[in-house]
């Protein structure tokens, strides 16, 4: 008898002196055995199936947590793509230009070739910057899944409303957290934050780059100016992106080292239910009226 089995005849046993005890019989040795038999092999079922069930229960839970569904097309993820590496680009040229009097400036201008290397590179950088924004308002204006998620996009009283509970709920005065749709209101802030300051840095970034074409268009405080927001925003923009961009979306403990939805397009099921709960009933409540749309009457 194993050590499972020597439990059961063991609890069996107790239990069967226990209600004998308490109503006060005996009962002969074969019957008893008899009984304790039967007793043994329902706890041996009941325990089976407990042990099923649960298995069950993580077979389905592991299996939700392989589905996946498309958060982001391959158009999406190569837009980022490219203003990543355009950012990248501008902020690690663009820092010791900026701080051109430091050590750390010099240094990095010796071993890239000096200041006029280090502008020559800032200007891909900026390229890719400007092409990536002809890209996306073309993928916003002429593209159904562009309009539909530049719709989504726009701030709405929700959004109002989803940051003060999400305050409540950080606060420990509400237990439920926001249910937001495919975008919340940070990652709507993160898009309207770089859509900003795209249009500022670009703009400023042309009339200092081609400065020669617009003297003689532009007064020259204008440059001034331009010298001053270019270089500011520039400074907010990294802030932001190493503070706020890059802690939410990959070094919060959540999803900490990395998200990959951005770079496979993919969100599991799990983090779906989770983090867009509102985009998630939507699709399962589209896809039932597809089905029943589609079983033959």
């Amino acid at each position: 008898m194993n050590k499972a089995d020597a439990r059961l005849d063991y609890a069996a046993d107790k239990m069967i002196g226990e209600l004998l005890k308490e109503e006060k019989v005996e009962l002969d040795e074969k019957f008893r055995a008899v009984l304790k038999g039967e007793l043994v092999e329902r706890i041996r079922q009941h325990v089976e199936d407990k042990r099923r069930q649960e298995e069950e229960r993580v077979r389905k839970e592991e299996k939700s947590r392989r589905e996946y569904f498309l958060r982001f097309g391959l158009n999406f993820r190569l837009q980022h793509l490219t203003l990543a590496v355009g950012v990248l680009i501008l902020i690690i040229t663009g820092l010791p230009i900026k701080f051109h009097d430091t050590l750390v400036a010099k240094i990095f201008f010796e071993m890239t070739g000096g200041i006029a290397v280090s502008r020559v590179i800032h200007r891909v950088g900026a390229t890719l910057l400007i092409i990536v924004s002809v890209w996306h308002v073309l993928f916003i204006t002429a593209t159904r899944t562009g309009r539909n998620d530049f719709k989504q996009l726009l701030p709405t009283p929700k959004d109002l409303k989803d940051f003060v509970q999400n305050i409540k709920y950080l606060l420990g005065l509400s237990k439920q957290k926001p249910r937001y749709g495919r975008f919340s209101y940070v990652e709507k802030f993160d898009y309207w934050a770089v859509y900003w300051g795209m249009v500022i840095m670009i703009l400023s970034g042309l009339l200092l780059w081609f400065n020669n074409f617009f003297l003689g268009i532009v007064p020259k405080f204008m440059f001034d100016i331009a010298t001053e927001v270019h270089s500011d925003e520039a400074m907010l923009a990294t802030l932001a992106i190493v503070v706020w961009h890059w802690y939410n979306v990959h070094f919060n403990p959540e999803v900490f080292p990395f998200n990959p939805t951005i770079f496979t397009g993919n969100i599991s099921k799990e983090k779906m239910i989770k983090d867009h709960p509102l985009e998630y009933e939507q699709m399962i409540t589209k896809t039932e009226a597809q089905r029943k749309k589609d079983v033959p009457r």
